[in-house]
């Protein structure tokens, strides 16, 4: 599913690659009244937790070239089985370098337009209204914070938000005490959405999605050292139309790593050859 606005594009979870195709077929370059060619609207297929910052870089993108972008959001491992079954996108952008390595060896992805531009923090967050103050440590006691409820996570076994949440919870010893008491989304923004209606007392997601909700409050941060490095990396698809070069350029910019910085993200130094 793709859809023009981001936020409607979360909707139901995971894309279906069909209507991915239907949508961005039709977007494509075409004649207008006169018989020119209008530009193609491009398709960026991206990382849940990229959809509120992404849309705002979309649009400085179009205002500064006129080139229209549209985006479909769900989990990176989602996004990259449908480009490896033929979904139209022109960029890749991921928040798990796994599903690069996956695409590019693949022969998915084009060579060298690979870039890692954006970091991010692990979270624990809880509905905006709780009381609840707990200390993240080794061996910190989130049954009992947990009380009856769940902990909302995105999913462990597919999703990077899920697997980084495991990760930290494994390396602080608390996963197997836990681990039987998720609540699992199919995306970072579902498990999100769990914690913001209070659905689960307690969750874990990306730094940048607690600033994005006003319904839920950060009870801590995870440890840097706790999980591997939350990293977002773009890339252009084989299947890229020209225009596509000079988005990925954009979304790397500086410009853009501020937009990106505002909503949360760690933005990652631009290297010389970036513009």
């Amino acid at each position: 599913m793709t859809s023009q606005s981001p936020r409607h594009a979360l909707v139901g979870g995971a894309l279906i690659l069909l209507g991915v195709v239907g949508t961005a077929g039709s977007a494509g370059a075409g004649a207008g009244p006169a018989g020119a060619q209008t530009p193609p609207e491009l398709l960026v297929f991206a990382a849940a937790s990229l959809s509120d910052a992404l849309e705002e870089v979309e649009r400085a993108f179009t205002a500064r070239t006129g080139v229209r972008v549209n985006a479909s959001y769900a989990a990176s491992s989602v996004l990259a089985k449908q480009i490896e079954a033929g979904a139209p996108a022109d960029v890749f952008f991921c928040a798990d370098l796994a599903w690069v390595d996956y695409l590019e060896a693949r022969g998915l992805l084009k060579s060298g337009s690979r870039r890692e531009v954006l970091g991010n923090a692990l979270v624990l967050i809880a509905p905006a209204d709780s009381p609840l103050h707990l200390g993240i440590a080794p061996g910190f006691d989130l049954t009992a914070a947990l009380g009856a409820g769940r902990l909302a996570m995105a999913d462990p076994d597919s999703v990077p938000a899920g697997k980084y949440a495991r990760a930290a919870l494994t390396k602080l010893g608390v996963w197997q005490r836990v681990s039987d008491r998720l609540v699992r989304g199919e995306n970072v923004r579902a498990a999100l959405a769990y914690v913001a209606r209070g659905e689960a007392p307690l969750g874990i997601v990306y730094g940048s999605d607690a600033r994005a909700e006003k319904r839920v409050r950060i009870i801590g941060v995870f440890p840097e050292d706790s999980h591997p490095s939350i990293t977002y990396a773009l890339a252009l698809t084989v299947r890229a139309r020209p225009p596509a070069a000079r988005l990925a350029d954009f979304l790397a910019s500086e410009s853009a790593r501020q937009i990106f910085a505002r909503y949360g993200f760690t933005a990652l130094p631009a290297r010389r050859d970036e513009k």
